[in-house]
């Protein structure tokens, strides 16, 4: 992974009357971008897009002293000192607006922050502070919090304002303002710019639609002279980059990703202490207020397990390394062992990088070779293939993005007899003739997670159990929405569309009600894994706990 000696990065320095965004990369409707913006309105150059690794780097070795967060922190300083120094992948990134340049008066560059809410490890982060540092100006980040968000409850918020609070506190470490703004992005953000005289914005990748029309909006209320551009910080191939459509399923995408994985999974430079300081400090936020602002759902509560914010997510990562990736291969399929990462809700929220946790649990493969390959497999290629299919589909969630064969098999079946019939509120509570499915719902609303084979199970049988297959899908979508701590999340609405739709999977034996979307059932769950074991763990307690909102 050797760089483009051919190509070389110019540095402009700050004139008197400001300077130019440079390093923001040409849009094209044609190709990914790959080019600078000039600083001087001169002729745009090409720019080198292949990244620096650690391995580039053989004569400077690993820094082991320390406990696991400085070892990842010496990891990063010993690819470089600064983001500056570092050969930036501009596929990484694309442009949303028509404006080429920065303003020549401007008094930073702002990152709003929105799926990837953590500061180390974060391309869209690292993108918008070597956009500072070249412009010689502040840096600003800013997180727009709304008062609702689809399903999302307490338990979602609390996890994810407590990550931010610390997100907080590290940027002021470093010299970086942050704005908690209340609001709208369309409403706040452009609103934040215009009266703070920022000369360019970065912002991070989803590709669920209302994120994506949050974007949209901010484009079209943003100034026309200031630079719009996006990172996709979630992903290790950009999702644009990854494929230019919806992949029919693993097998189609798996090559495409892991051929570009010698380009993208690379080490991260360092974040680092911000040398040009805002003319006014942001104001400590106000974390309490900000809870208290919210619309929503209060009875869901945050689950011991999951401390929130980068930290508490390395201190999981950490534990999988040590004490479960061991028995991951042998084990990850059965229900009642604990052998899984339970790293997505820090994954969902952004708050730990998954190349981050890709880059150290590659460091067991030696001692651990096929758990760290099955590893890989769930954290690359399925978990790229879901926002894949999110970006590229609209209909991610509902019917209409079935494949044909599934969607005329459902219609086939649509009225077929259900031998049980169970309301929403009635799935909630457990209350289900089967034992192990009570379990594994009752496992979600207590603990807000559930195993995924279970997650499977669960919803094949919302299918068999609801008056047809759209209501079982909204049905499915919304639990596991309102109670997963990785709900509303590409790969919750490809776990839902696979097991009701068919999606990525192949036609199966007909039969009644599920036609040809493949099957499961209690015996064969009881073939995978000890059954009643589970449901002694998950044994449904009444009265149930008061987590169900009976509005």
């Amino acid at each position: 992974m050797g760089s483009d000696k051919k190509s070389k990065e110019k540095v402009t320095k700050k004139s008197s009357k400001g300077t130019k965004s440079e390093d923001v990369p040409k849009d094209s409707k044609e190709k990914s971008p790959e080019t600078d913006f000039s600083s001087k309105k001169r002729k745009l150059e090409e720019v080198s897009t292949t990244e620096k690794s650690s391995e580039t780097s053989p004569s400077k070795k690993l820094k082991t002293d320390g406990d696991f967060v400085s070892r990842i922190a010496a990891k990063r300083t010993n690819v470089c000192q600064s983001v500056t120094e570092f050969k930036f992948n501009k596929k990484r990134v694309r442009v949303l607006s028509q404006a080429s340049d920065a303003p020549d008066e401007n008094d930073g560059v702002v990152y709003w922050m929105s799926r990837d809410q953590r500061v180390q490890d974060n391309w869209a982060f690292l993108y918008a502070q070597r956009l500072a540092l070249k412009m010689e100006v502040p840096l600003h980040v800013c997180f727009c919090l709304v008062p609702k968000f689809l399903e999302a409850t307490i338990r979602h918020f609390e996890f994810m304002l407590k990550g931010l609070e610390e997100v907080e506190e590290e940027c002021r470490n470093l010299d970086i303002s942050f704005h908690l703004l209340i609001g709208y992005a369309k409403d706040v953000l452009p609103e934040f710019v215009g009266k703070n005289k920022m000369g360019s914005v970065v912002t991070d990748f989803s590709p669920l639609r209302t994120p994506m029309s949050w974007v949209e909006d901010v484009k079209n209320n943003l100034s026309k002279d200031v630079p719009f551009c996006q990172v996709d910080a979630h992903n290790i191939v950009p999702c644009w980059e990854a494929s230019p459509k919806c992949e029919y399923g693993a097998r189609t995408i798996r090559n495409k990703i892991n051929n570009q994985l010698s380009t993208y999974l690379t080490e991260f430079p360092p974040l680092v202490q911000h040398k040009y300081k805002a003319k006014h400090i942001a104001q400590k936020v106000d974390w309490k207020a900000a809870i208290e602002s919210l619309e929503v759902d209060r009875t869901v509560t945050l689950p011991d397990w999951c401390k929130p914010g980068t930290n508490g997510g390395l201190e999981t990562l950490e534990s999988f390394l040590k004490d479960r990736i061991k028995y991951f291969n042998s084990e990850r399929n059965k229900p009642d062992k604990e052998v899984l990462s339970n790293l997505s809700p820090w994954f969902h929220f952004g708050q730990v990088s998954v190349q981050r946790s890709i880059i150290m649990v590659k460091e067991v493969k030696s001692k651990y070779k096929e758990s760290v390959e099955g590893f890989l497999e769930e954290a690359i290629v399925r978990r790229e293939l879901a926002d894949n299919f999110c970006f590229y589909n609209k209909n991610y969630d509902n019917i209409e993005g079935a494949y044909e064969w599934a969607r005329n098999t459902l219609k086939d079946h649509w009225n077929d007899k259900r031998e049980y019939l169970y309301t929403r509120q009635q799935l909630a509570e457990s209350s289900t003739h089967d034992d192990l499915w009570n379990a594994a719902q009752y496992q979600l609303v207590t603990e807000g997670k559930m195993h995924g084979f279970l997650r499977m199970y669960w919803a094949k049988k919302i299918l068999e159990w609801t008056e047809n297959p759209e209501v079982a899908l909204k049905d499915s979508i919304y639990l596991n929405d309102k109670y997963s701590m990785d709900g509303r999340d590409p790969n919750g609405y490809v776990g839902c569309m696979w097991s009701i739709c068919g999606i990525h999977d192949q036609g199966w034996k007909e039969r009644p009600i599920f036609g040809k979307i493949r099957y499961m059932n209690y015996q064969g769950c009881k073939r995978k894994f000890d059954v009643a074991a589970f449901v002694r763990k998950y044994k449904v307690k009444k009265p149930l706990p008061n987590i169900f909102n009976k509005k």
